[in-house]
């Protein structure tokens, strides 16, 4: 089962590419929507081998999961990996520029089942596909819009103009 979204973002690819390694975002995002994830490797820069746990509930049970950076290509793309008892998936950023201040975000989500009782959990998901998907795109939508505002902010703090409203 596949997800797929475009978004783009007023901001060059570099700075874009800056906002996606910060990890502790994600990190304190998927907690608030009560997920426990635990960064378990000992990285100080960001790369592949980046190793994250986490546990969380879907659809009435217990998950666990384990996610791994497998491609780290700046600042074009990143490819997470994760895994699971009887699951893997795939999710996987790559960045376009379209011009000097504007980029072009894709984002694909990719779960594979390995037994038959993720089989019935995905196939219980694909008869949501339009839901999901729906759920998906305004997610990374929101994502989006929060990463344009941070850069925003950045170059034009209160109280000052940008260079170009000269």
């Amino acid at each position: 089962m596949k997800f797929s979204t475009n978004e783009d973002i007023e901001a060059p690819i570099e700075k874009v590419f800056e906002m996606f390694c910060d990890f502790e975002t994600f990190e304190r995002s998927a907690m608030r929507r009560g997920a426990d994830v635990r960064r378990v490797d000992a990285m100080t820069e960001p790369g592949v081998g980046m190793t994250w746990r986490a546990a969380f509930e879907m659809r009435g049970k217990p998950r666990q999961l384990e996610l791994e950076m497998v491609i780290f290509d700046r600042p074009n793309e990143i490819v997470l990996e994760s895994t699971s008892p009887g699951m893997l998936g795939t999710t996987r950023f790559e960045l376009i520029a379209l011009s000097r201040n504007r980029t072009r975000v894709r984002v694909e989500l990719e779960v594979k089942p390995l037994n038959l009782s993720a089989r019935l959990l995905v196939q219980s998901l694909k008869l949501a596909k339009n839901s999901l998907t729906k759920k998906f795109k305004l997610r990374v939508a929101e994502h989006a819009r929060n990463m344009e505002e941070r850069h925003a902010r950045r170059v034009c703090p209160a109280g000052r103009m940008k260079n170009a409203d000269f």
